[in-house]
Order: C-alpha cells, then sequence, then structure tokens
C-alpha cells in the first residue's frame, strides 16, 4: 500500500512540476521585459485554412489550439439603446480549431449555440482548454466550456448573465476567472461550485470587480503561476482630423488575489496589415535568457508570427 502511494506521489510530482516550474519562470522572464525591450521575428507559419476572425490561443507540445468567430451577420448599433442593448445580436458560428507545427488543420469543433457564438480568450489547466463563447455585444450572456484537447469534445460547465471575453483556470487555488467585454470587469468563481452558477435575469454586476488598468483591453489570458495570469490586448487612439486611428498592444502581469496589473509592457510589433500583434490571440513560453512569444493578429489569412526577446 505505501508502495503504491509513494508511486502516486512520484507520478504526480513527475507530471505537473515541470509545467509549474515552466509557469513560474515565464512570470519571471516577464517581468524583465520592458518598453525598450527588443523582439526578434523567428519564423512565419502561414495558416492552411480560412481562420475568420481568431480570438484566443494556447499551445500544447508543437500542437495549437485557437478559438475563432466565423461572423455570418454583423451586428447594428441600436440608437436608441434597446433592452440595454447598444447593438443587436448579429449571428455566427464559434470555433476551436486544433493546428499543427505546420499551420494545417488537425481538428476543430463548433462551440455556442443561438445568438452565444463568440468565443473568447482561452486557457490551458494540464488537461481541458476553457473556453468562455458570449454574445457578440456587452452586458450579455456566455457559455463556458472546457475541451478535452485529445479528442476536441466539449462540455458545458456553466452559463453566466454577462459577457465573458476571456478565462482562465488558477490551478493553485481551483478557482476559474473571467474577464468582460473590454476586460473592463473580473468574476471569479471556485471551481468546484461552478454547478451552482445559474444565468440570472441580469448581469450581476454586484459580483464584479473593476479592472484597474485602463491602457489596454485585455483580449486573452493565461494563468502562469504564483496566482497570477498574463494578458496582452490592444487599445485604439484617435487623434483629431485626418490623423489615422492609432493602435497599440502590450501585456501585463495581473495579480489574481486582487486583480491589480503588477507588471505592464508596450508591444511595439505590428504584423504587415498594421493590426498589432497582440489584437487576439497569443502564447509565451520561457526559453533561456528571455521568452518566445507567437501571436495570430490577423483574420481569415492568418499568419502565426514567433518573436524572441532577451530578459533583464
Amino acid at each position: 500500500m505505501y508502495k503504491s502511494i509513494l508511486t502516486a506521489i512520484m507520478m504526480a510530482t513527475l507530471t505537473h512540476s515541470p509545467a509549474l516550474a515552466d509557469d513560474l519562470a515565464l512570470a519571471k522572464a516577464v517581468r524583465g521585459l520592458d518598453k525598450s525591450t527588443d523582439w526578434t521575428l523567428v519564423k512565419e507559419i502561414p495558416i492552411n485554412f480560412p481562420t475568420n476572425h481568431p480570438q484566443g490561443m494556447v499551445k500544447i507540445g508543437d500542437v495549437f489550439y485557437v478559438s475563432s468567430v466565423e461572423i455570418t451577420q454583423r451586428t447594428t448599433r441600436l440608437n436608441p439603446p434597446k433592452d440595454g442593448y447598444d447593438r443587436d445580436a448579429g449571428a455566427g458560428t464559434g470555433h476551436l480549431y486544433k493546428i499543427d507545427a505546420n499551420g494545417n488543420m488537425l481538428g476543430s469543433v463548433t462551440l455556442g449555440e443561438g445568438s452565444i457564438y463568440h468565443p473568447g480568450g482561452i486557457d490551458f489547466d494540464g488537461t481541458h482548454i476553457w473556453v468562455p463563447v458570449a454574445e457578440y455585444r456587452p452586458n450579455s450572456a456566455a457559455i463556458v466550456y472546457k475541451v478535452d484537447p485529445a479528442t476536441m469534445k466539449a462540455e458545458e460547465v456553466f452559463r453566466f448573465r454577462d459577457h465573458l471575453g476571456g478565462i482562465v483556470h488558477n490551478t493553485d487555488d481551483g478557482t476559474l476567472h473571467a474577464v468582460t467585454w473590454g476586460a473592463r470587469r473580473f468574476y471569479s468563481w471556485a471551481v468546484s461550485e461552478l454547478a451552482n452558477v445559474k444565468m440570472t435575469d441580469a448581469v450581476p454586476l454586484e459580483q464584479a470587480t473593476l479592472n484597474a488598468g485602463h491602457y489596454i483591453d485585455y483580449q486573452d489570458c493565461h494563468y502562469v503561476g504564483g496566482q497570477e495570469m498574463l494578458c496582452t490586448g490592444v487599445a485604439s487612439y484617435d487623434p483629431p482630423g485626418d490623423v489615422p486611428t492609432f493602435r497599440l498592444g502590450g501585456f501585463e502581469l495581473v495579480n489574481l488575489t486582487d486583480n491589480r496589473p503588477v507588471h505592464q509592457v508596450p508591444l511595439p510589433l505590428w504584423s504587415p496589415t498594421g493590426l498589432p500583434m497582440t489584437q487576439n490571440p497569443f502564447w509565451m513560453e520561457a526559453i533561456d535568457g528571455g521568452v518566445r512569444g507567437y501571436f495570430m493578429p490577423d483574420d481569415d489569412k492568418s499568419t502565426l508570427f514567433i518573436y524572441e526577446a532577451k530578459s533583464r
């Protein structure tokens, strides 16, 4: 019996410790980046199928998983707003794509139902990929799924009365964290109590924490250990007159105990189309002396851009 227990402990250590060490190494490396960091493009991988509008990304081994929304009817602004909405629901289909290291599709799963068709930023907890799918408008509704990356089988976990635009699983304390439209609000739940989360009739603002960061809106976030998540995002600035819109990307380490950013860095990288590298999906990993970042900013005919940077 004791031998069996010891074996189980050793297997758990082998399974979880390297991932935790990698996460903590990444958080440390990110703290060594600043606005003067030089980023080097090391590879571009064309994606060999129409990607629609990519949203979130995780990398498991050499395989990438990318959430995306296929828009079949764009939303239309409502003036004046109606029933608390500033636009109609539009129409579309949510996807999670499985992509190999050469940009080929290995598989996919369709997510969402009805007006809930917009997947957001995603996270991988070592077992499942967590994917929020929401209506394509603020203050709306969402369904949260967990997906088996091997089989691509999706399981609905819960429904919530707000637009959830990104989700993170804190595997250290068993909590789930979500950001809303524009990442202006944060929600959190104990994973053990998700079965008790029910769709309400109104956005539960009393449960939310306001985001203290304002210079970018988070698009995709991942848990990196130590009660922190790493988020990337963008902001658009419209100067007066005929000056074109300026779009700036960046990333932030956010402490999940108080939802405050602890390290903020702009990322002055743009794709050839002019979109910031952090327009939507990203993945980042620690390498010797720094970080490697994976970005997919462009719609439909996407390219996976891989950059590396040295930490101080």
